[in-house]
């Protein structure tokens, strides 16, 4: 069956689609992403909803309990919550950013599994369901985002919710034995199985999926793509998110972007500009990338007094200790580097921890000969594709990925690199800042192709088909007390 634009199928009315995440964007902000763009045209299309938090922590709020408050966006309602001090240092930065995070990013040696992190986990997931049901239409489409809302499904499916329900994890998802170390996973792990579809990035991570389902709940395997375990029956899928490549592009005409790239060519036009944009974040491989950086110097000492990198690493989650540690050791690092290497009028590293405007990346895109994307464990990776479109067709830079990004199964033209390899890594650095013309015309040409094929909108497009074509169960989930309690509850 054709897939109407939106979300249903063709020549039938298109049901209302209500997308839920832990935090509301504006489509219609000028700042707003490409993902908030995606979403927002098939919520426009279908006058939908979209539910999450406010970004507001009430101090002294009871847990578990908030007002909903509700704007509009053109045809679409944002309806948020705000969470008390208790809820917020629970479920976001305790179980969603210490316990789930690390753990799906295969760290969990920094992984904390404190009781109360799990009841307020499960506690706001509770509280979305009741605020998000009443407002729910019996024909709407239900797409719930990323690691904070695993267990939302199935606090719908107990209020009695039968609408479809599709989940997407935009993060990696890890094989069963690094699954298996959260207490209390088997709840999790029942958790998906209130979905109708769940999307995650890469084959690797459906991999991970079916192997865990199947070894751990003895999850039947009814199809491809599909399992039936707990009375209830899932697909899971890949589905590799892209960019919105137009409105990127677009982007780049802005003045703060104009300005921004008249700037940087007038400082580092007699310099090899090599950049780095990322969160502050110990999956990103920061401190991998700088001694990479520094093997570079100091094997091919053509680079010094020539080679910049550019690295901006924005401040995230520095309630916890783990960032603390990191920014000391970058802070270390970078200062090393340069106190060894640099001149008068040359520095090797310049080091922003900062939040960059999003306006003003496309400038640093583009006078950038070389981009270093080389996280430890990524789920897409999008600044890998943002670099990508930027490029001057004629005279485009070289990509250097880790093969640990979600971007590397698509991407294979990239350089790509193992980032726990420090030699390695900076012989892949020289050989993208010596590679001729001709290589990295090929070489580019074949990334655009694929990041304009298998864009954000397809990627919207294809998971809202699939989510309208599954196999639905009409049945409401066992309720999730029967699943196994968490011993660290």
């Amino acid at each position: 069956m054709a897939a109407l634009e939106a979300v249903g199928l063709a020549g039938l009315s298109t049901p209302r689609l209500v997308v839920v995440s832990n935090r509301v964007g504006d489509p219609r902000r000028p700042t707003a992403g490409g993902l908030a763009v995606a979403l927002g045209d098939a919520l426009a299309k279908s006058g939908g909803l979209w539910f999450g938090w406010s970004g507001k922590v009430i101090e002294g709020g009871a847990p578990g309990e908030s007002e909903v408050h509700e704007q509009r966006s053109g045809a679409v309602r944002l309806v948020t919550v705000d969470l008390s001090r208790e809820d917020y240092d629970s479920y976001y930065l305790g179980y969603s950013n210490q316990a789930l995070w690390p753990v799906f990013l295969y760290r969990l040696d920094l992984a904390d599994f404190a009781s109360g992190y799990f009841s307020g986990y499960r506690r706001v997931n509770r509280m979305f369901a009741r605020k998000l049901a009443p407002l729910l239409r019996d024909d709407d489409v239900i797409w719930i985002h990323d690691y904070h809302l695993i267990p939302l499904g199935a606090e719908l499916r107990e209020l009695g919710c039968r609408q479809r329900i599709g989940f997407y994890l935009h993060i990696p998802l890890p094989p069963p034995p690094i699954l298996a170390a959260i207490p209390g996973h088997e709840w999790l792990m029942r958790s998906f199985f209130s979905y109708d579809l769940v999307g995650l990035q890469t084959r690797s991570d459906t991999d991970h999926f079916a192997r865990f389902v199947i070894e751990e709940a003895h999850a039947q395997r009814l199809g491809e793509h599909r399992y039936g375990a707990f009375g209830r029956t899932v697909e899971a899928r890949h589905f590799p998110i892209g960019i919105d490549v137009a409105e990127f592009q677009r982007l780049a005409q802005s003045a703060e972007s104009r300005e921004t790239e008249a700037t940087l060519r007038e400082q580092y036009g007699h310099r090899r500009v090599l950049i780095g944009i990322d969160r502050l974040d110990y999956a990103k491989g920061l401190p991998q990338r700088l001694r990479a950086f520094r093997e570079l110097l100091a094997n091919y000492p053509e680079n010094r007094n020539s080679a910049t990198l550019i690295q901006i690493a924005a401040p995230t989650r520095e309630a916890v200790n783990a960032y603390d540690d990191l920014a000391r050791e970058l802070d270390s690092l970078s200062g090393e580097i340069n106190g060894n290497y640099a001149e008068l009028d040359w520095l090797p590293i310049r080091y922003l921890h900062r939040t960059w405007a999003r306006k003003r990346l496309p400038a640093l895109y583009r006078v950038a000969q070389v981009a270093l994307v080389t996280p430890l464990r990524d789920g897409m990776n999008l600044v890998a594709k943002e670099y990508v479109a930027m490029q001057d067709e004629a005279d485009p830079g070289v990509l250097v990925l880790s093969r640990f990004a979600g971007a590397a199964e698509q991407m294979r033209e990239a350089v790509l690199v193992n980032p726990y390899d420090i030699p390695s890594t900076a012989q892949a650095i020289q050989q993208a800042l010596s590679m001729s013309l001709p290589e990295r015309r090929e070489r580019h040409q074949a990334l655009l192709a694929g990041i304009r094929a298998h864009d954000v909108h397809e990627w919207r497009r294809d998971f809202l088909r699939a989510l309208a074509e599954a196999p639905h169960d009409e049945a409401v989930q066992v309720p999730a007390e029967s699943a196994p309690v968490s011993p660290a509850v």
